[in-house]
């Protein structure tokens, strides 16, 4: 294809790739934790960390990773505060990422012009540091998924089970909280603050409404994302919009027809399901008429 002729272009899959197959599997995990929105929350404090290198003249992709990881840290901490109400760590730390980013980018003209960018992303211009990033935060989120999915698996369906079988709750919960700050600062880039939800629900409601089990719904998930992305960036090359934009309406177009046809689906098991019974029920009846009818007539008799 004409497209994957371009360097940036090339980058572009390449990244979108690595961050749709992490994102994915952690968006599973975040929705069977019910903590959907912890990757809007991240995204938010990684936006405070961006504005902080832009006025301090550092990096703001590495301030923004940075600061998610502490963000990440933080809404754990108040998470076991808040025990009985757990999702309120969410609402306060995504309070204090937002205000604080408003606050840092008031203090720079610069970085308040570009704040669209920062919003909305642009993967087409990922560069070598956001690239080395991503696959750092893909990496580790492999490891981590692999060697620890069967005690994150207890831990995420019942906790209090896992704490009596003996399993490092505490632990276990820090570190998935930082490897979801880790991924939602990489995915960043890509989709931009407001869209970065996109990556990690979208494929992720669309697996754990379909699949059969839990590995299936990571499986689903990731051909999801991959999915997505791919046909949002060609979308994105081939009628000059965002690239962020383009990759979150795709996916939520591919959720809605998946979610219709799966109720299509239903429907027509349902029907066919009514008609056998239907059926069933009928034709015992049926069949003595026919039989006596018959022998009736075999017998020499005359229909009436």
């Amino acid at each position: 294809m004409e497209m994957l002729h371009y360097d940036f272009m090339q980058r572009a899959f390449f990244a979108g790739a690595l961050i749709a197959l992490i994102a994915s599997v952690l968006g599973v995990y975040l929705l069977l934790r019910r903590q959907a929105l912890m990757a809007d929350m991240l995204s938010h404090v990684s936006l405070a960390g961006i504005a902080a290198g832009a006025l301090l003249h550092w990096n703001p992709t590495a301030t923004g990773f940075a600061v998610a990881l502490a963000g990440s840290v933080a809404v754990e901490w108040v998470r076991r505060t808040y025990k009985t109400y757990s999702e309120i760590s969410i609402a306060i730390i995504m309070i204090g990422g937002l205000s604080s980013a408003a606050i840092l980018m008031s203090r720079s003209n610069a970085l308040n012009k570009s704040f669209s960018s920062y919003l909305f992303g642009s993967v087409v211009a990922v560069n070598r540091t956001e690239l080395i990033l991503m696959a750092a935060a893909a990496a580790v989120g492999a490891v981590f998924f692999l060697l620890l999915r069967r005690p994150l698996y207890q831990v995420t369906f019942d906790e209090d089970t896992a704490k009596t079988a003996g399993l490092p709750v505490k632990w276990l919960s820090m570190g998935f909280s930082v490897l979801t700050g880790m991924i939602v600062s990489a995915a960043m880039p890509i989709v931009g603050v407001l869209l970065v939800s996109s990556l990690i629900v979208l494929p992720a409601s669309l697996a754990i409404r379909i699949a059969p089990s839990f590995a299936a719904a990571v499986w689903i998930a990731m051909t999801v994302a991959l999915g997505g992305v791919f046909t949002g960036l060609t979308a994105s090359y081939a009628f000059s919009m965002p690239p962020g934009a383009s990759i979150a309406m795709t996916l939520l177009l591919i959720l809605l027809a998946g979610i219709g046809a799966q109720k299509g689906f239903v429907k027509l098991g349902k029907r066919i399901h009514r008609t056998r019974d239907r059926t069933e029920k009928e034709s015992p009846a049926r069949i003595p008429r026919l039989s006596n009818k018959y022998s009736y007539m075999q017998s020499g008799g005359e229909e009436k």
